[in-house]
């Protein structure tokens, strides 16, 4: 049962990710996942969540169905989506129409067209007749006692070409007794200046409540959506992490921040919007997308701060370089380790780490020179927190943290002339005084190194058994050497409760590998809560 009761009907936020944003090339949703999705959205808090359109397809009449049965709505309603009637029949007699009462949503969005082009070519009928389909099918689902917004498609190039027309739609939809008439850039063409003297206008002229639909061909979704606010929308319709057809629709997280926290708009239950980051991330997981680091409010590097003067800054007030606190939205600031450091840098990471630095300025001195040397070398701590941790941990304590002690590796790649491959590492090292000899097979030298290092320590250290190598990459650094040239390592692990990333540096891929898994292990060790070696 949707609880709407903090929230008035004078704003609409309005998510369409389940209709045009699996629209995004590279998603395609199952019914699980657009019931996930439909979880998720409900759990932020939005108005209205569009399913997709019933009668089209069998997923889409199925969601309908089961999200009815299966989800408990506490703020969203759920809309299904189709067209007006077709030309030269009624809406009474239109099975599409009669599929969309079917899905039982209580609200229904009509696409109409408000290009007379599109009208002419697309649809083959007259510009009276797209009146009328507009006016009945409205009318129409009225009667059934349904809610009804119209999206009006390609309506800023349909008002640019015959601006007459386009508000004519306007009007018929609003006096036929759409409660909304959406204005949507279709094709994402269209600049915030434009888009705010249009919706002016319109506005104005017809009197209709509006609201905006916008595609990001340009890169301004967001702005364009924004825009129409302040000419007088009152109804945004956006996707989750901006997915969509080509490059996407207004992102619904940035707007939503903006509305809230910039516009002072009541838009969410109290409370939701620091569900957003977590929200972005889920829904991202469920589409099977990496996020977006860079996304605004979201991202992991929204708040990220790597420059040594944005630090010292950021030691004395945050806001001097945080337009929000992060915590609004459910994010946190991080502070970035690299040869742009400065002394606020590290106190910070320190501070952010649990390590005291005790104010010691020539400790702190030391570290700084140490990250600037390693990343000369080519290391780079901004994206491998647990190194940097290790090596301020060594720096502190004037000594490495030790698990264990490497008496030697080796790796052996064997070529056979069948054209299979053979892989084996073996590695002799120290761990609580005894001596281990262990040797491993791999589908790769990296991996059989992993293996056999996993196999020498498991014994002494069963914690290690829960560690698993979730992310791998190289990257040849710049240099005049060819097939010396130095290589990095980023190496990301988990325990089955969070993942750390460590690097290494080496002429050579293996021994980089090497050293990455070294601090891997490590870490994971100092992450169990397991005492040093003595």
């Amino acid at each position: 049962m949707t609880d709407t009761s903090e929230l008035d009907d004078s704003f609409h936020v309005f998510d369409t990710t389940l209709r045009d944003g699996a629209q995004r090339e590279g998603i395609n949703l199952t019914v699980a996942d657009k019931l996930a999705i439909a979880r998720h959205l409900d759990d932020f808090g939005v108005g209205f969540i569009e399913g997709g359109w019933p009668g089209a397809n069998p997923r889409d009449t199925e969601f309908f169905a089961r999200a009815q049965q299966e989800i408990d709505f506490r703020h969203a309603q759920l809309v299904a989506f189709g067209s007006t009637r077709r030309a030269g029949t009624t809406a009474a007699e239109d099975p599409q129409v009669r599929a969309l009462l079917e899905a039982g949503a209580p609200v229904i969005t009509l696409v109409a067209k408000s290009h007379d082009r599109h009208v002419e070519l697309a649809l083959r009928t007259t510009l009276d007749e797209n009146l009328a389909m507009v006016r009945d099918t409205v009318s129409y689902l009225k009667e059934q006692g349904r809610r009804v917004f119209i999206d009006c498609e390609h309506f800023f190039d349909g008002y640019r070409a015959n601006p007459e027309y386009a508000k004519a739609v306007v009007r018929t939809a609003s006096e036929a007794g759409a409660d909304v008439v959406v204005l949507c850039d279709t094709n994402g063409g269209m600049l915030p200046a434009q888009i705010q003297a249009v919706v002016s206008t319109v506005l104005a002229d017809t009197g209709a409540r509006l609201g905006i639909h916008a595609q990001d061909d340009t890169g301004c979704a967001v702005a364009n959506t924004l825009a129409a606010v302040d000419a007088g929308a009152t109804h945004v319709q956006c996707t989750a992490n901006g997915y969509g057809e080509r490059v996407g629709n207004a992102n619904l997280f940035p707007v939503v921040a903006a509305l809230e926290l910039k516009y002072g708009k009541k838009v969410l239950p109290e409370g939701h919007l620091r569900e957003m980051t977590r929200i972005s991330h889920a829904i991202a997981e469920v589409v099977n997308l990496t996020p977006s680091t860079h996304q605004p409010y979201v991202g992991l590097s929204a708040f990220a701060h790597k420059a040594g003067l944005h630090a010292s800054a950021i030691k004395v007030d945050p806001d001097l370089y945080q337009h929000i606190d992060p915590e609004q939205v459910g994010n946190t600031m991080r502070m970035l380790v690299s040869d742009m450091a400065g002394r606020a840098s590290i106190e910070l990471k320190g501070k952010e780490l649990g390590i005291d630095l005790g104010g010691d300025r020539e400790l702190v001195g030391r570290v700084v020179e140490r990250v600037k040397e390693r990343e000369l070398e080519g290391y780079t701590y901004e994206a491998a927190d647990a190194s940097f941790e290790l090596l301020l941990r060594a720096e502190v304590q004037g000594v490495p943290l030790r698990y264990f002690e490497v008496e030697s590796w080796r790796a052996i790649v064997e070529d056979r002339p069948d054209g299979s491959h053979a892989n084996e590492a073996t590695v002799k090292l120290w761990a609580k005084g005894e001596r281990i000899v262990a040797t491993a097979e791999g589908n790769g030298p990296v991996n059989a190194l992993d293996r056999s290092l996993r196999v020498g320590l498991e014994k002494i250290y069963p914690q290690l058994a829960k560690l698993e190598l979730v992310d791998y990459k190289v990257r040849i650094l710049e240099g005049k050497h060819g097939t010396n040239s130095t290589t990095r390592v980023l190496i990301s692990t988990s325990d089955g409760t969070g993942e750390w990333s460590t690097v290494g540096v080496a002429e050579n891929v293996i021994a980089a590998s090497w050293q990455a898994l070294e601090d891997a292990y490590t870490y994971g060790l100092l992450r169990a809560g397991v005492a040093p070696a003595e």
